[in-house]
């Protein structure tokens, strides 16, 4: 009797287990179309640039390092610390890879960026690894905003994409990947060191940056526009500091340590880009010259056309009547028939 009791008790709890199993992978499966559903409202609250066409017949990968302590770029390092809703653009990107928003790729010795699942770096990894301060609550991270190295991040590699997109005509430059950089001095006051952290994919932060401004004047406030836009119309500057080559070499290793040779080779790139850019629809002078003759005013060459004849009209009738009475009769010859 206690045997079919606890063979009954067995069967009955089978069937208890799978419907817990079953309802646990319903709420899971409801989460996530919750957070795809969020994720594709905001998408069409802010909607994206197009991506850039595979099939392009020109393009240039360019690495440019971006000084946040030049003028151009300060709007990305201010605020230091948040004030209010107001971030800069790294505690901005921290804030959204700490609660899982974006995912962020590791950063290679090489400095090629791999943008791939396989590359992507847990977020609780960076924070060891650089001695960032967090505590765990529920299986959440979370820091401070004082504990977030936002003022040692003053620079940024930035990987751009230089194209011309035949289907439209038009050149465009367009952001890929970024990688913020921590500039930490030692107690011994030797040069800075590099501490490059982790690379975002352009495309996963670009619906984020839509909601936060940064200010682009010291005198007047009120000049701000969305980093979105700042990145997409290209108003940061830098210094190209690696070009995509099938050797793989940075422009140091091209100048082998020559500062002079380096600076020219930034200018050389620089210039190759502006030239192409310029040329691309044919040789602008030229197209001014013809331009210049398909904007000639009709007005004005009716007025030319009208003084020729006139000057052409009286130089006739000067001409008949000086002459008039001096040339013979005009004689008509008539062959007749015999």
């Amino acid at each position: 009797m206690t045997m079919i009791t606890l063979m009954a008790g067995t069967v009955f709890s089978q069937p208890r287990q799978r419907r817990n199993q079953q309802q646990t992978q319903q709420q899971q499966g409801q989460q996530n179309q919750q957070q795809a559903g969020m994720t594709q409202r905001m998408r069409l609250q802010y909607p994206t640039a197009l991506d850039m066409p595979e099939d392009v017949v020109w393009r240039r990968d360019i690495y440019r390092e971006i000084n946040l302590m030049d003028e151009e770029n300060a709007g990305l390092y201010d605020p230091v610390e948040p004030q209010g809703r107001r971030l800069n653009l790294f505690t901005y990107v921290f804030k959204l890879a700490l609660n899982g928003y974006i995912p962020v790729y590791e950063y290679n010795l090489d400095g090629n960026e791999v943008l791939e699942p396989q590359a992507k770096v847990e977020i609780k990894s960076i924070l060891d690894n650089y001695s960032i301060y967090y505590t765990e609550e529920g299986g959440k991270l979370k820091v401070d905003n004082s504990d977030i190295p936002s003022a040692e991040v003053k620079m940024y590699y930035l990987k751009e994409c230089a194209y011309y997109d035949q289907a439209n005509t038009t050149f465009r430059i367009k952001p890929i990947a970024f990688c913020p950089v921590m500039v930490r001095e030692d107690d011994f006051g030797d040069e800075a060191t590099k501490y490059p952290l982790f690379w975002v994919k352009y495309s996963d932060v670009e619906p984020y940056l839509s909601r936060q401004s940064v200010k682009t004047s010291d005198v007047n406030d009120a000049a701000q526009m969305t980093l979105d836009d700042y990145f997409t119309l290209n108003k940061y500057r830098g210094k190209i500091y690696k070009t995509a080559n099938r050797l793989g070499r940075t422009l140091a290793q091209v100048a082998n340590g020559d500062t002079t040779k380096l600076s020219a080779e930034q200018r050389r790139i620089e210039a190759e880009l502006e030239a192409f850019r310029k040329n691309i629809f044919g040789d602008p002078a030229r197209r001014d010259s013809l331009d210049s003759l398909a904007n000639v005013n009709p007005k004005a060459d009716k007025a030319v056309t009208k003084k020729k004849r006139e000057r052409s009209s009286r130089r006739e009738r000067a001409s008949g009547g000086s002459s008039g009475g001096s040339q013979p009769a005009r004689v008509s010859v008539r062959r007749e028939r015999h």
